[in-house]
């Protein structure tokens, strides 16, 4: 049974169709990564599968649950907001006693729970500092505790480390990678990067659909186009630039750029480019100090999909 699973979900407000006909499932304990630019439907999809919102048509299940039962829903679930709210006058461990209070976990297990969740966190040294004096960082951390309070079967975070500095943010992730197995983590962003570490299935959304669903390393795969990384000694920058808008102009090229030192060519013929780029920049002159093939990112995969997708539109 899938731990998510919708069918033709839809939500309309207004003249605005948010989701059109969405289907997808999740498999149980993977981390599942819901990609699309802003606007596409993936906050709107969150609220109705955590029982925040009604679909205007279409069936959802959450953990073996009709969503429209959302009483049942909510206490299975957790739930990490982009925004989340707080009784700022309350400290970390009143706030979670209070969370695990409306679960209703018992009192000696909701302190045990709320010391384990504030130390895995990061919050164990403020945890008895009032929530009003908080970072936008440290608020999130906390909120990430409170949605798993309960022990959820399905976790749902929305956009979890848009607030965190590099270092939060790397602590986080591996809080989510060690969820695997335990509970399936529904997980919505917009940094691509993280995605590409954590999550083990992948699917895009724009304009409310669905264009693709599929694990991470076969979407990279079948979509993906490899680059060609060329970077240049010291004093050839505008050489390289200059060689690689005229590549652009080539057939076999679907683009090249130039950032500083480094050209990036895509080829819609592989082929062609393996055999003959590199000869060509030699034979043009340039001196170069690395030569790469670049496994295609899935940042390079959804770029494609979603530029795609929004010229058929």
């Amino acid at each position: 049974m899938s731990a998510i699973r919708t069918e033709q979900l839809q939500k309309v407000y207004g003249d605005v169709r948010a989701l059109d006909g969405l289907t997808f499932s999740v498999e149980p304990g993977t981390v599942f990564g819901f990609l699309g630019p802003n606007g596409a439907g993936k906050t709107t999809t969150i609220r109705l599968l955590t029982g925040l919102a009604h679909p205007s048509g279409g069936k959802a299940w959450v953990a073996g649950e009709d969503i429209t039962n959302s009483r049942k829903v909510a206490a299975r679930i957790g739930f990490l907001p982009e925004e989340p709210a707080f009784y700022t006058w309350m400290t970390p461990l009143e706030f979670l006693d209070h969370v695990g209070r409306l679960f209703g976990l018992p009192g000696h297990e909701r302190t045990a729970r709320a010391e384990d969740l504030l130390e895995q966190v990061g919050l164990t040294s403020v945890r008895k500092r009032r929530i009003a004096g908080f970072s936008r960082g440290m608020r999130q951390r906390l909120a990430l505790a409170q949605a798993l309070i309960n022990r959820p079967e399905v976790l749902f975070l929305d956009e979890p480390v848009s607030a965190l500095d590099p270092a939060g943010r790397k602590e986080v992730l591996e809080m989510i990678t060690r969820l695997r197995g335990e509970c399936t983590v529904f997980m919505s962003t917009h940094i691509l990067d993280d995605a590409q570490r954590v999550c083990d299935t992948v699917g895009i959304i724009d304009h409310g659909r669905l264009i693709v669903e599929a694990q991470q390393a076969d979407l990279r795969a079948r979509y993906g186009v490899p680059a060609f990384e060329l970077e240049c000694v010291d004093g050839y920058e505008e050489a390289l630039r200059s060689w690689a808008e005229a590549q652009a102009k080539l057939p076999w090229v679907d683009s090249a750029t130039c950032d500083g030192g480094v050209a990036r060519i895509l080829a819609n013929d592989v082929k062609i480019a393996q055999q003959s780029l590199l000869a060509r920049a030699v034979e043009d002159g340039l001196v170069l100090k690395r030569y790469e093939v670049v496994t295609p990112s899935l940042e390079d995969v959804f770029l494609r999909l979603v530029g795609e997708e929004g010229a058929q539109a």
